[in-house]
């Protein structure tokens, strides 16, 4: 029996899509570290998110 060809399935699927619109200055601000970080513009954001969460969990302690 052959295995199956293609990528393999990820273990955390990405099926939410948001779209979001910048401003100049934020839009420079996220190229700016994508470019730093050698990151994808979706990575950063994912960062920025989890960011935001420890800060949240922070503040409510």
């Amino acid at each position: 029996m052959m295995s199956q060809m293609g990528r393999r399935k990820s273990d955390n699927p990405k099926n939410e899509q948001v779209t979001v619109r910048l401003d100049k200055e934020h839009s420079d601000i996220l190229k700016a570290y994508c470019e730093k970080e050698n990151v994808e513009k979706a990575v950063a954001i994912r960062r920025g998110i989890k960011k935001l969460a420890e800060e949240s969990q922070k503040d409510s302690n």
